[in-house]
């Protein structure tokens, strides 16, 4: 049985209004610890997205 690993990033507007994306990529619990970090932070819109091997997210703009 294979175990397939599943690569997730974030994106989120910070406090100055600048969007931003995350520049590594986490498994879930980490990307979900990682947001609870940037909301308590301050920053708004912050998205969980799937991403492929290699891949980061793109700002939202």
């Amino acid at each position: 049985m294979a175990i397939t690993m599943q690569n997730f990033g974030l994106t989120w507007t910070d406090t100055d209004g600048m969007p931003r994306g995350s520049a590594v990529a986490y498994d879930e619990p980490s990307a979900q610890r990682q947001k609870a970090a940037l909301e308590t932070a301050g920053c708004t819109f912050v998205e969980i997205v799937t991403v492929k091997p290699g891949e980061l997210p793109e700002p939202r703009r």
